[in-house]
């Protein structure tokens, strides 16, 4: 996999834009993912957040109760490798935390905000 920052940029000027958001860095102690990451909020809410890696940036996206009906629904719909990420994360107290690495602005882009408009609520 390998992106641009030019993905990378239009990625956070999208979330930015469309969710009219806020994005703050943060160092996460998280065992899940320890780490540097770009948090994007709105309302208190985290709608995602990013990892950069090493030629990619992976995308976290938390699926919790509320959210779970509505993107189940969508997700036939959705590219493979989102449908793959979905079935291979556990279920932990209600949520599932996705993890989804992007290397392009494909189906897979498109999907990643069609899960972050269910977030948004």
């Amino acid at each position: 996999m390998k992106y641009t920052m030019t993905l990378f940029t239009e990625f956070c000027t999208q979330v930015k834009e469309q969710y009219l958001c806020r994005e703050t860095i943060e160092y996460s102690s998280c065992s899940l993912e320890k780490g540097w990451n770009i948090k994007f909020k709105k309302s208190g809410k985290t709608l995602c957040t990013i990892y950069l890696r090493e030629g990619y940036f992976t995308v976290m996206i938390v699926v919790g109760r509320k959210e779970k009906e509505a993107v189940q629904a969508i997700l036939p719909d959705c590219a493979d490798r989102l449908q793959e990420v979905y079935e291979r994360t556990k279920e932990g107290n209600g949520q599932r935390w996705l993890m989804i690495d992007l290397d392009d602005s494909g189906k897979l882009y498109d999907d990643i905000f069609r899960l972050i408009n269910i977030r948004r609520g």
